[in-house]
């Protein structure tokens, strides 16, 4: 647990011991599985006992004392493999930590390592550890990064991101890395405290993930020497080869911004690599809707689609991220004393369970969900409504700036000289312009100008999912833009569109307007109606919610809007501040 120092206690462990002195029986037995027995790299045959959460055996022999109340489960004719792992997930991507990983644990994904941004920005740090201990109690098992930088140009990021704090979280029993180093420019330009950081992460034997999108082979080299040891931003095969010769780790990635593992796969094999003990697979905090074919368990798909034997396909998504980050004590394999998470397959080459094993609690059984995951109490963990106090009005709808943001593709966006006239009600529909604003959640400051390329058809859109949980707002009709405020407002947050003065759609994010409270698979629904209404009103891309998501995210090129003001990327300054309202 959590709050205690190791988990299990000495008396639970002298429980297991005694089970195979047959004083106590097991609580679930698993006779005849033809399991993956990673250590001899082979798939064998044996019988698994298992006591509440912990495998207690795996072997031969059968146990000596079988009372009542165990379970047994004949496994012939299926295949046993352990939980898979996320080691990237960013869960507040509309859905909330607990939701993902009970819709996870039905592909077979049963440990998420997270991102734990949301929470440094969102609860004060009480708050947050409380929200960890809390989700001990569920059948997954949750792990945590720990964030150096805000991602973006935030006020007062040194009190967020203070050296207690930052110390705090690192020496957190869940915080297993930290990272993601979206700050790294820093490191390279001097910043010492972050450095001191990368070092005591070091000290306590925890990892440094990387964030190095496009980084040359002098980069890699540096930030190795810095101390990252894993990076997740490879998008070709020749940079997957650098990253290895320079010592990383790498975490390959099939998202939906980057839906990138069959193209790499390809290139990698090109290439002539066909070790894969360290790769791992990763989902990196993909939209709702992407998560529909599955998450870890569509990955090890389509690698053995691509080639690679099948254990190391599995290896790739179970014990070769254990044993990166020193787990494979408990996690990653299916052998005495490790956690009970076991998939249970119908074929070898599928990789989606039919049955599922989560810390010793069936949450899936032959094809139907069990419902083990109990809800949090989201108001006493902090994440009550979003409750604004203040109002917007027609005054803070001027748009004067003589330049704007042109959005490249779903995530990248540049500047671009405005040639319309702004001082309109209304903006032509003839053209991809929009108003756009980034208002503060206090309501203390605004600022505005045009969106290019975004839609051409939008009337209005309000947003309170953004990176730092400020308030987005774009659209061509002033009117509209702030109907959809007001009804965001109303709901205590979320994403609303408006057209002709009416909610057209709306996704109600009543956790402090950055998450849902709704089941991952309802949740997919909205966002696809959200998706489809976007791009008939002219959005072009992939992913709004990461559109809307990375606005505000400075780790991107060129230009964001951010709680400074209008930011230049590359040239690291404000080139428009804030605005007091």
């Amino acid at each position: 647990m959590l709050e205690q120092r190791y988990r299990w206690k000495n008396k639970h462990i002298r429980e297991h011991v005694s089970i195979l002195d047959g004083k106590l029986s097991p609580t679930i037995l698993l006779k005849n599985a033809r399991y993956l027995n990673q250590t001899f790299r082979k798939w064998m045959t044996a019988n698994i006992w298992i006591y509440k959460d912990r495998i207690v055996y795996v072997g031969e022999m059968l146990p000596e004392n079988i009372d009542e109340n165990c379970e047994v489960v004949d496994c012939h004719g299926l295949h046993l493999v352990p939980g898979y792992i996320e080691p990237h997930a960013h869960p507040f991507q509309l859905y909330n930590p607990h939701s993902l990983a009970s819709y996870a644990s039905q592909f077979g994904t049963t440990t998420l390592i997270n991102d734990n941004m949301v929470l440094v920005l969102q609860l004060e740090k009480k708050k947050a550890f409380s929200l960890l201990s809390e989700m001990r109690s569920m059948p997954s098992t949750m792990y945590w990064w720990c964030r150096f930088d805000a991602q973006t140009e935030i006020q007062e990021e040194e009190l967020a991101f203070s050296h207690s704090n930052i110390k705090s979280w690192l020496e957190h029993d869940a915080v297993l890395q930290g990272g993601e180093l979206t700050g790294w420019p820093k490191l390279l330009d001097g910043d010492d405290l972050m450095l001191h950081w990368v070092q005591e992460a070091k000290r306590m034997r925890k990892q440094i993930e990387g964030h190095f999108p496009g980084a040359s082979e002098k980069t890699l080299a540096k930030m190795m020497l810095f101390g990252a040891d894993c990076d997740h931003e490879a998008m070709t095969g020749k940079e997957v080869y650098n990253r290895l010769m320079q010592g990383y780790t790498v975490s390959l990635r099939n998202s939906s911004i980057r839906p990138d593992l069959p193209k790499l796969l390809d290139e990698i094999h090109e290439l002539g690599i066909d070790m894969y003990d360290k790769f791992m697979f990763n989902t990196d905090g993909s939209s709702a809707s992407f998560y529909e074919q599955g998450l870890i368990d569509h990955m090890i798909r389509i690698a053995i689609e691509k080639g690679v034997p099948v254990i190391d396909a599995y290896n790739m998504g179970t014990i070769n991220v254990a044993r990166y980050y020193n787990l494979e004590y408990l996690h990653g394999n299916i052998a005495t004393g490790r956690v009970a998470n076991i998939n249970f397959l119908t074929d070898e080459k599928n990789p989606t369970p039919i049955s599922v094993l989560a810390k010793g609690k069936w949450v899936k059984r032959d094809h139907k969900k069990l419902d083990e995951y109990k809800d949090l109490n989201w108001n006493e963990l902090g994440f009550g409504p979003l409750q604004l106090d203040w109002d917007l009005t027609v005054d803070d709808l001027q748009f004067s700036m003589p330049f704007g943001i042109k959005m490249e593709n779903s995530v990248i966006t540049k500047p671009y000289s405005i040639a319309i006239d702004a001082s309109l009600e209304e903006l032509s529909m003839e053209h991809d312009e929009c108003f756009f604003m980034l208002v503060d959640r206090e309501g203390k400051w605004r600022i505005n100008t045009v969106l290019k390329g975004f839609a051409n058809k939008l009337s209005g859109l309000a947003s309170s999912f953004s990176n730092t949980g400020d308030i987005i707002l774009i659209g061509k009709s002033k009117q509209d833009i702030l109907n959809a405020f007001n009804r965001m407002k109303e709901i205590g947050g979320g994403i609303v569109i408006s057209e002709d003065n009416r909610v057209l759609h709306e996704i109600s994010l009543p956790l402090k307007g950055v998450m849902s409270d709704k089941r991952v698979e309802d949740l997919i629904e909205e966002e696809k109606i959200l998706l489809s209404l976007l791009k008939e009103r002219g959005y072009r891309f992939a992913d709004p919610i990461y559109s809307l998501l990375f606005f505000s995210s400075t780790h991107l090129p060129y230009i964001r809007m951010t709680q400074q003001g209008m930011y230049d990327v590359m040239n690291k300054m404000v080139l428009f501040p804030t605005i007091m309202r």
